[in-house]
């Protein structure tokens, strides 16, 4: 306690006030990595050291320097690089990235997105890098970082291509533009590469950011040269943070709010390949008529079930400079996944709810104070949607329990155990074994560690049922409550055939993790428990936010009723009962 006190962390139990701080300091001063010096640099500096003690209580972590901007001048002074779980065990999931050859191809790569806001990695989930950047750079803003001769070259980006009809025979002028994009894009191709990003999802509704008449970005779907073509690509479109101002100016309501998709800017159909839809169940053809809340709960079940695909390749989100679209998912998959407690799990609902704000929004620069003073209120949105995601569908527990279950039973039954005779560990002959080990200390918690095998065989399932249903030993494995019971992993079930000569049976087997050793250990949680736990997190804003920024008064409705968030917003500072909203 002293220590976190003594670095300039705040003391435990005062969360609320250290998130009010942190919001009074963001809607005021617009962070940037190269301005230091003073008392907004002082706040800035508790800020980040309060994030990494947050990271350092789950992960081992390095950090890449960025103390005056020079990598990024809107990224962190201190970017974190997510390595492994802290204190998980030699065959747990693990980055295979090294910090410093990171940071080289990261120098090399920057060049090759809009504002150098390069591919970073920010969440490490089950040994997969979930990243974030800006969309590439165009023509403009690429020669513009090159320098003036590149100007005056006679060149023209390749994303310029449609607009200037150039002829086959003038492709000479082009070669020395084609090299450039060659170089800058081909850096970052390999630091996709590195991180083991195969997904990248495009959350612009355009296909290149076109101001005063130019193309100032492009982005991977439309390079030319078809550099990317390796990579699976996404094209998801999402209304950008100007829409939000309608979101503000609806009472903060999001049902029935649908984004006008006819524009003359808006060229960006949506795009995903079909392997990537089949298990959601969604009919995307009908995205244009999706309300704001039904599409961003696609899009984040779409981000999901990626994620958690059976692969080993990570995930690149990104709008167009990357700090509006861009941390609104990536703040929702954390939430999302902590949720789940699949990732940060020791940290309580304050804590990762500071993380997320301060580490997700403030440190990658997205700009509260003008998005704020155009009634763009994106950011509020993010946290406020949380209602939105409580059901387990939005689970990534969820696919992995469909993908684990074995046949016939539901994941209610296989978490009832008999803690007596629960059968051998090592013999095949008994009609069924199934095991967990209690995690120490951890009452009413358990963890998959034993390596335990039963048949899946109808009449062993039937037997089982019966057999926990009858015994008063049955226990339903449950989430503790107390913050030091969480353990960080999950247990999978494999089906296996069995082709031991020492055993009677023929049928499948069900191995439970692969061994005691091998077993990462994860505080899984119930639906109920996710709901409660985002519910916790959205209340906790929701109350800091009114104290701190508070919302913008609409116009009132021709019914005068009071609109249902500012509704919420009085409850939630105590001054009135809560009741079913």
């Amino acid at each position: 306690m002293a220590a976190a006190a003594a670095r300039g962390c705040p003391p435990a139990g005062s969360g609320d006030r250290a998130l009010a701080e942190l919001l009074l300091e963001f809607s005021r001063v617009q962070y940037r990595a190269k301005d230091g010096g003073g008392a907004a640099a002082a706040k800035v500096e508790r800020i980040e050291r309060r994030c990494l003690e947050l990271f350092g209580r789950d992960y081992r972590y390095s950090v890449i320097p960025n103390v005056h901007g020079e990598v990024c001048a809107h990224y962190p002074r201190h970017i974190v690089l997510l390595e492994r779980e802290a204190g998980a065990g030699r065959d747990s999931y693990e980055s295979t990235v090294q910090v410093g050859k990171l940071q080289d191809l990261i120098n090399r790569s920057k060049m090759a997105r809009c504002r150098g806001r390069f591919v970073c990695p920010v969440i490490l989930y089950k040994g997969k890098h979930i990243c974030r950047s800006a969309t590439l750079a165009g023509w403009g803003e690429l020669y513009g970082r090159t320098g003036y001769n590149y100007i005056f070259s006679g060149g023209s980006d390749d994303a310029w291509a449609d607009a200037e009809d150039i002829s086959e025979e003038d492709s000479a002028l082009r070669n020395a533009d084609s090299q450039l994009f060659d170089k800058v894009r081909g850096h970052d191709i390999k630091l996709l590469r590195y991180l083991s990003v195969r997904y990248i999802c495009d959350l612009m509704v355009e296909n290149k950011k076109v101001k005063f008449g130019l193309n100032v970005t492009s982005s991977e779907k439309v390079d030319k040269a078809q550099r990317y073509a390796d990579f699976t690509l996404l094209s998801i479109p999402y209304p950008g943070c100007e829409f939000f101002k309608d979101y503000k100016d609806r009472d903060y309501t999001a049902e029935g709010l649908i984004f006008n998709w006819k524009q003359d800017y808006v060229d960006a159909p949506l795009s995903i390949p079909v392997s990537l839809t089949q298990s959601l169940n969604i009919d995307w053809s009908e995205y244009q008529s999706w309300d704001l809340v039904q599409q961003t709960q696609n899009y984040l079940k779409l981000l999901i079930s990626i994620i958690n695909s059976d692969d080993d390749s990570g995930l690149l989100v990104h709008c167009i400079s990357g700090w509006d679209r861009t941390p609104l998912f990536i703040s929702l998959l954390r939430l999302s996944l902590w949720a789940d407690g699949l990732i940060h799990t020791s940290l309580e609902p304050s804590e990762i709810l500071y993380l997320t704000v301060a580490y997700d929004w403030f440190l990658f620069g997205h700009m509260l104070v003008d998005r704020l003073s155009k009634g763009e209120e994106i950011f509020f949105f993010c946290f406020n949607f949380l209602k939105h995601i409580t059901s387990e569908e939005f689970s990534a527990l969820k696919s992995q329990r469909r993908k684990s279950l074995p046949p016939g039973f539901t994941l209610e039954e296989i978490c009832m155990l008999k803690q007596k005779d629960r059968g051998s560990t090592t013999s095949l002959s008994s009609d069924f074994s199934l095991g967990m080990e209690s995690s120490p200390g951890a009452a009413g918690s358990f963890t998959y560690e034993a390596v335990e095998l039963m048949p899946a065989g109808a009449q062993a399932q039937a037997a089982w049922r019966k057999s926990c249903a009858s015994s008063p030993q049955a226990v339903l494995w449950s989430r503790a409550q107390q913050s030091e019971d969480r353990l960080p992993s999950t247990g999978t079930v494999e089906v296996k055939s069995s082709s031991s000569s020492s055993s009677t049976h023929s049928d499948n087997f069900l191995r439970i993790g692969s061994s005691p050793l091998e077993v990462p250990r994860s505080r899984l949680v119930s639906a109920s428990d996710r709901e409660s736990r985002l519910e916790e997190v959205r209340s906790a804003f929701l109350a800091c936010y009114s104290r701190t920024i508070g919302l913008k008064a609409v116009p009132p409705s021709p019914s005068g009723a009071i609109g249902g968030l500012l509704e919420q917003f009085v409850r939630g500072v105590g001054l009135r009962g809560s009741s079913t909203l």
